[in-house]
């Protein structure tokens, strides 16, 4: 079935082909459109889960960690300062191996009071133990919280689907909704032995000692680099049942480009227009969308980078005091490589609290970049008023 449908709820269709079981979410713009059609869903019989009404996110996630623990399929959704009040639980929920999923419509924090997108507010969580993948169209949307669903459950990981407000959450566009006969045979009901029974008691959340604390979060992270290897086992079925992948990363003619753009969200899609246009006028460009960055894809990102001479990151964020976070990251991954193989990172900060990244930006980007012998800062600035 294909309907044109705003990228809210394109999640919200997700989550109820996934036959999610228990949603729990408090209102906050602009995801409100997420939990509002899926209320709509729950009232009308569309959707047989249990809707919970709080008076917080921070209670959200509470009541979404009580429902995993139960054994059922559960899920949120939030932006900005309601992701920051729930940022405790993020914890007891991530580092608790929780498989909930979240969708979080990347809104700027405050202050300045803002309600437009930049990263800041994921990206400020990347280290509560949540895998991230950030989205680029509606369709990715969607399909991304099916298989989020399938990913949480199979690594006992909670998952957090990001994108970007208005220029998704709030903006329509063709969608193939899968039928639900097909979504069943790729998602099953969730099973777990691991749950609040009575008849099989289990505790959850007890004190551990310093001789079993190390212990648990290495079989965390461990579990966390497996998720790589899972997202791209889940990506090979879901492509052979629906015809469509999107991969940890994506490359976009990088063969024998000698400058590379790296991007997420949807300023992936401007920058592959602008890398198609100048590849027209000769310019070897080429451009890496980045969906999954927790965990972060290192090994592929160094096969996507290695024989580029630069790399000119775009983020949506800053890390204050230091850079843009996604560069910050590239910098890491390619460190180890040999320093004839490793590119110069270019890290420009764009479109913080929904500025608009044009065309032309990108292009100023990139002609920035092919001037400059190496960096002048490592938070280089693109449109700042003077």
């Amino acid at each position: 079935m294909n309907k044109v449908i705003v990228g809210n709820h394109a999640v919200s269709w997700g989550v109820k082909l996934a036959r999610t079981e228990v949603i729990s979410a408090y209102p906050i713009t602009p995801q409100t459109q997420i939990v509002e059609e899926l209320s709509d869903m729950c009232a009308r019989g569309a959707l047989n889960a249990r809707f919970i009404k709080v008076e917080s996110e921070h209670s959200a996630m509470a009541a979404c960690i009580g429902a995993s623990a139960a054994g059922v399929r559960t899920f949120t959704a939030t932006s900005s300062q309601g992701l920051a009040l729930m940022h405790e639980l993020l914890h007891w929920a991530g580092l608790g191996r929780h498989p909930i999923v979240m969708a979080n419509v990347n809104r700027a924090m405050g202050p300045g009071w803002n309600i437009w997108t930049d990263q800041n507010d994921s990206l400020s969580q990347r280290d509560t133990g949540w895998i991230q993948l950030y989205c680029e169209t509606n369709q990715e949307v969607l399909d991304t919280t099916i298989q989020a669903f399938k990913l949480a459950e199979a690594v006992n990981i909670p998952v957090m689907i990001i994108l970007d407000a208005f220029f998704l959450s709030h903006t329509s566009e063709p969608v193939d909704i899968p039928d639900q006969v097909t979504v069943d045979r790729f998602l099953a009901q969730r099973e777990t032995s691991i749950k609040l029974d009575v008849a099989d008691p289990h505790a959850f959340n007890a004190l551990v000692r310093p001789d079993a604390y190390m212990e648990m979060r290495k079989d965390q992270q461990d579990w966390m680099r497996r998720a790589k290897t899972v997202y791209a086992e889940i990506e090979t079925e879901w492509k052979a049942l629906f015809g469509r992948e999107y991969g940890k990363i994506e490359p976009y003619r990088t063969d024998d480009a000698e400058l590379i753009l790296v991007t997420s969200g949807t300023v992936t899609s401007t920058t592959r227009h602008v890398v198609d246009q100048m590849r027209e006028r000769g310019t070897r460009v080429g451009l890496v969308k980045i969906k999954m960055f927790r965990p972060f894809p290192t090994d592929d990102i160094r096969r996507a980078l290695s024989g580029a001479i630069k790399v000119a990151v775009l983020d949506r964020n800053i890390s204050p005091g230091r850079s843009g976070i996604f560069a910050e990251e590239i910098r890491s991954a390619l460190y180890n490589i040999p320093m004839d193989d490793r590119p110069k990172i270019f890290g420009y900060i764009v479109g913080l609290g929904g500025r608009d990244v044009t065309p032309a930006v990108i292009e100023d980007i990139v002609e920035q970049t092919q001037i400059a012998t190496q960096p002048t800062r490592e938070d280089l600035w693109v449109g700042v008023k003077p």
